[in-house]
């Protein structure tokens, strides 16, 4: 398997590095444009950046195109995402632009190309020991359960795919789930869930399983 020999890991990370540097470089003049569009909707700042998991759980900062407004209520708290995700962080969203700049955490080491997408710090309370080993491999911009439903899976699907990636992993796997999140771009497929603008939170979602099993 890829992750069992010792000397491949080095090869993902070169792999990382050098195709990212590529899309970088290709795609230089579209995340100029889309820097633009943002900068024009929604203003500075144009990325956004935020503190996740990454392998190990060790802490990294996230880089992405801001999609949101930051538009708070009068007592300064901020407005469900379905009220301050706009027209332009729809459409940068369902085409993942949105998520370009993960390439640079890509450069970093931060993150693969493949592996499980690094979720919000605080739900790392709510994690069974199961759960915390998607952990065991660095987090990516894509992965398992991106090109098997993305956000319209349930929580636990998502956990149980990505656990099953962390088993499995190998670098053919790898090309397979690049190859298959291009076209599913293409399709704009999974993009939330239905009646979310984006995917529930997961403490939220565990303590409606909880309730509707108690």
């Amino acid at each position: 398997m890829f992750w069992k020999d010792p000397p491949l890991p080095n090869n993902k990370r070169i792999f990382d590095f050098v195709l990212s540097g590529i899309a970088l470089v290709v795609l230089s003049p579209l995340l100029f444009m889309v820097a633009i569009l943002v900068w024009l909707t929604l203003g500075r700042p144009v990325f956004f950046s935020q503190t996740r998991p990454g392998l190990k759980a060790t802490p990294f900062t996230i880089l992405k195109f801001r999609t949101m407004s930051n538009a708070c209520g009068t007592a300064g708290e901020l407005w469900p995402d379905s009220q301050r995700l706009t027209s332009c962080g729809r459409f940068l969203r369902s085409t993942s632009l949105d998520e370009l700049p993960e390439l640079i955490n890509v450069i970093r080491g931060d993150m693969s190309l493949v592996g499980p997408r690094p979720l919000l710090s605080k739900y790392l309370a709510y994690y069974t020991t199961e759960q915390m080993r998607r952990h065991e491999v660095k987090p990516g911009i894509t992965g398992w359960a991106q090109i098997n439903g993305r956000n319209a899976l349930e929580w636990d699907q998502k956990f149980a795919l990505d656990l099953w990636y962390v088993d499995h992993q190998s670098f053919g796997l790898d090309l397979r789930i690049l190859l298959r999140t291009a076209w599913l771009v293409i399709k704009r497929e999974g993009i939330a869930q239905p009646g979310h603008a984006t995917m529930p939170e997961f403490a939220a979602a565990q303590a409606g399983q909880r309730k509707e099993h108690a």
